[in-house]
């Protein structure tokens, strides 16, 4: 049978007072607000209830976003119009991004990211993008913190695409987003 040693000084350490929070209670309270809110978010987002923007990034209509009052709670869901023969903004975000071609065709450049993590994050970017062209019904993936771009190939029509982020990230301290280049006409 083994021994246990128990180091007194540890134990008077560890039942040591050494102030007085209500962290679990505050925990416990937030949760059960939590809940009784969000019985009164919304199942279904009807078409009226998707703002439009006009945002760095060019002319959105927001599907699911984190400051509507949806049930959805990690992920947000917008449409993108690309103008024809434009371009949205140019940025990255440590999420992976997925979109789907509702209309059009047109291509993404995507600067691929490179980084390495010795006392801190350094990170670099491709100089030379690669291209991937699309079409309606096409789904494209854009890997986490890949600096990327839309592009309207059509210079008569408008494309739309809707786009998925996750914001699983942001809570955990990792709502690195950057806006490199605003879309034309911003």
């Amino acid at each position: 049978m083994k021994k246990s040693i128990i180091d007194p000084i540890e134990v008077e350490r560890a039942h040591a007072q050494t102030r007085h929070v209500d962290y679990y209670a505050k925990a416990l309270d937030a949760s059960k607000k939590f809940r009784e809110e969000y019985e009164g978010r919304l199942n279904v987002v009807k078409w009226h209830q998707m703002p439009f923007e006009r945002s760095p990034d060019g002319l959105i209509k927001h599907i699911i976003n984190e400051e509507m009052d949806t049930k959805e709670c990690c992920i947000d869901i917008y449409m993108q119009f690309l103008p024809p023969g434009g371009a949205s903004g140019k940025h990255r975000h440590l999420t992976e991004e997925i979109f789907y071609v509702v209309e059009g065709n047109g291509y993404d450049l995507h600067w691929d990211v490179r980084f390495d993590c010795n006392d801190k994050y350094e990170w670099s970017w491709d100089e030379e993008p690669k291209r991937f062209e699309w079409s309606q019904g096409d789904f494209v993936y854009i890997p986490p913190y890949c600096t990327h771009k839309h592009f309207n190939a059509d210079p008569d029509n408008e494309a739309r695409i809707v786009v998925v982020n996750s914001r699983i990230l942001k809570p955990m301290g990792f709502d690195w987003f950057e806006q490199l280049e605003n879309a034309e006409g911003f």
